[in-house]
């Protein structure tokens, strides 16, 4: 059976009320930056790189407690982390520090350059605080997590540890890319079949050693359902410890709601991988 990939994976047309739900994003998100600057708790637009969008939005919880990094989603195409920031408080308010990564947007730039900026901020990061840190990130931002898990920090920089990012959390990502080379979004993301491999993390070898949760909507287009599944499958059998979770009930746009509670089983398990790579690098044996 032929799968039509431009409905395959067309969320805004499956979740017809998501400007209504990004308006909530900016509301929620602007009310939460405001706060946790009052309380100087937040360093906004750290630059990066070298163009306005590569930035870190940082928001501190406790000063000894671990890092974990969020790359936001949009299809590669759209948003930033200004929409995004109230997601870091679920992980805040129990003391983690979260810096919120940007990046620049296809067309502008290729699906392969945007990778390269991660990883660009992650050494940043790295650098400034010297820590290992927990990466997780939704729908680009979910397959961009895997891409920056899955690379050889040693080879970009001679300083960096091999298992700079040791955990994540995939939320509702792209793993493999190929079938949107048959999709009208390609007119941005110019991807052949081979650029497409190149650029998915599920072709790549698996960061063995590491661990990956991958959690999708229940909800969602069957497409990122079998796409969430296949990297846990996949890295798993190759030797990353995996775990795979479909929330009941949950879409493409409301499965990250929980991550701006602190209380939330998302948060809990953010927290948990967060204080297991502190534990791996503090205690390797």
């Amino acid at each position: 059976m032929t799968i039509d990939n431009n409905a395959a994976y067309n969320n805004r047309a499956h979740v017809p009320e998501l400007p209504q739900i990004i308006a909530q994003w900016e509301k929620d998100a602007a009310t939460y930056r405001n706060a946790m600057s009052r309380q100087g708790r937040a360093e906004l637009d750290v630059r990066y790189g070298s163009t306005s969008r590569q930035i870190v939005d940082l928001f501190h919880g406790e000063n000894d407690a671990p890092w974990a990094i969020f790359i936001h989603g949009g299809y590669w195409r759209a948003l930033s982390p200004k929409e995004h920031s109230h997601l870091a408080r679920g992980l805040t308010e129990r003391g983690i520090n979260v810096a919120m990564a940007g990046y620049d947007l296809s067309p502008q730039v290729t699906l392969a350059e945007i990778i390269e900026q991660m990883r660009a901020a992650t050494l940043f990061l790295w650098k400034r605080f010297a820590r290992h840190m927990t990466v997780y990130g939704h729908s680009a931002g979910g397959h961009l997590t895997a891409c920056v898990m899955a690379t050889d920090w040693t080879k970009l920089d001679a300083g960096a540890p091999r298992d700079l990012l040791p955990t994540g959390l995939a939320i509702s990502g792209v793993f493999d890319l190929t079938p949107l080379v048959h999709t009208d979004m390609n007119a941005d993301y110019k991807l052949d079949n081979a650029g497409a491999r190149a650029s998915s993390p599920l072709f790549w070898p698996a960061p063995t050693g590491k661990t990956l949760d991958v959690i999708v909507g229940a909800a969602e287009l069957p497409e990122f359902v079998r796409q969430s599944k296949a990297i846990a499958d996949t890295w798993g059998a190759e030797g990353v410890k995996t775990s795979y979770e479909a929330v009941p009930g949950k879409h493409h746009f409301n499965v990250i709601a929980d991550l701006a509670e602190p209380k939330s089983a998302m948060v809990e398990r953010l927290v948990t991988l967060c204080r297991r790579q502190k534990q791996q690098i503090d205690d390797p044996g």
